[in-house]
């Protein structure tokens, strides 16, 4: 079953007085920060004092949204899902980032980081992928604006993930197979580190979700809030009212930021990320950092960690790549503190459930990690009144897993 955590809102007045958070340390409450080696402490120095000017910055801002909207195709539709809305008595609403150039919300985040690193003089980039959707992005962005690419990726990862492999390549970019530890995000993520720490100088890496070290967790919302910008005036628009429930998958945790934060000080908008519980609740068969992790310093932040009594970084299980993450976002973990989201688990068989769900009810095959938020649905429906508004963020499409979902139903392809 799922298992909700988080939800008190008694600390709403908390949230609506440091909405504005990270500090001036990078840090949201006892989490964030930045736990990195000396040789990145000028870059990261760097970055962040690059990123508060082009908050600042008119011509910036004005070229990121004129490429959000003329190359990715922003606004992404909020699409009315009338089957399900009459399956499950809601008014059900769908944020479409699966639609964006690239198929994800990936593309936000990577062309706001290249345009930065191209400020900063930078010739080189450098990602991490797992589900291989940053990867495209980040390679798709390089192409268009002319920079080197590097993309680190798990096998495991690239095996389940072959078509977006390949698109990387087509995009001109490298994409470096990982085969250290659990072959997945983390050991990705450790490589891309090892090659940024030699490299500083030319080099600026861009981490895919709302984790790392200070900046990127800031940046990386910022960049992908658009999603809730865009959602709540749509919503307001269509409904006249704000959502009862806004509904999101959690990995890093980058789109679930992204449609959150704009919402944070509507208190009555309920805020509910899902995470992967894989096939069971031992340590090592699921990715639900929730409900099995604890405080820890992982990949450069502070942040809820799976890890075993010796604070060893224990191995992570989910059907989808991109939920396949040992931490989550230090964002998430304050915002679970403070009662104003909640955080629940979906196995994979739920989540493949979820994926039939929405596919066979609206015509939409939702990615892997989205339709973790769909196999939550069914549960999640009962705590909002009869004629609700719910949003699910659909934060990419399936195209990627038809294979993977095939194989994990042991059908032939």
């Amino acid at each position: 079953m799922w298992t909700l955590s988080g939800g008190s809102y008694s600390a709403v007045l908390m949230v609506e007085k440091q909405y504005n958070m990270p500090d001036a340390r990078g840090r949201f409450g006892p989490y964030g920060g930045a736990y990195v080696p000396e040789t990145l402490v000028p870059v990261l120095d760097e970055i962040t004092k690059a990123y508060k000017a082009v908050r600042r910055d008119k011509a910036f801002q004005q070229e990121f949204k004129h490429l959000l909207e003329t190359y990715v195709g922003r606004p992404s539709p909020l699409t009315f899902a009338t089957r399900l809305s009459e399956q499950f008595g809601r008014k059900i609403w769908l944020k479409r980032e699966d639609l964006n150039h690239t198929g994800a919300h990936k593309i936000n985040n990577a062309l706001g980081q290249v345009l930065l690193a191209k400020r900063l003089g930078k010739k080189r980039i450098i990602a991490e992928t797992g589900a291989g959707q940053h990867g495209v992005a980040t390679a798709t962005a390089c192409a268009l604006l002319g920079l080197e690419c590097h993309v680190y990726m798990g096998a495991e990862d690239m095996r389940r993930q072959q078509p977006n492999v390949y698109r990387m390549r087509l995009l001109g970019a490298e994409c470096i197979r990982v085969d250290a530890g659990t072959a997945t995000l983390k050991d990705a993520i450790n490589e891309a580190l090892r090659d940024w720490v030699t490299n500083v100088e030319d080099t600026h890496y861009i981490i895919g979700s709302a984790l790392g070290p200070h900046p990127y967790p800031m940046m990386v919302r910022d960049f992908q809030s658009v999603i809730g910008k865009e959602a709540r005036k749509q919503i307001l628009k269509s409904e006249g009212v704000l959502p009862d429930l806004i509904v999101a998958c959690v990995g890093g945790g980058s789109n679930a930021i992204g449609i959150f934060h704009p919402f944070i000080k509507d208190k009555d908008v309920r805020l509910v990320g899902v995470e992967a519980g894989g096939r069971g609740s031992d340590l090592g068969d699921h990715a639900a950092r929730f409900e099995g992790g604890r405080l820890g310093v992982f990949q450069g932040t502070s942040s809820w960690v799976l890890q075993n009594e010796d604070g060893q970084i224990t191995g992570t299980h989910s059907v989808s790549a991109g939920l396949d993450y040992a931490s989550i976002g230090p964002e998430h973990a304050w915002l679970r503190d403070l009662g104003r989201a909640e955080y629940m688990s979906c196995r994979d068989d739920q989540a493949i459930a979820g994926l039939h769900l929405v596919a066979e009810k609206e015509g939409i095959i939702p990615a892997l990690e989205s339709a973790h938020a769909f196999g939550a649905l069914p549960e999640l429906v009962e705590s909002v009144p009869e004629g609700g508004v719910i949003i699910v963020n659909v934060s990419g499409r399936g195209d990627k897993d038809v294979a993977e979902v095939a194989r994990y139903e042991g059908v032939q392809l």
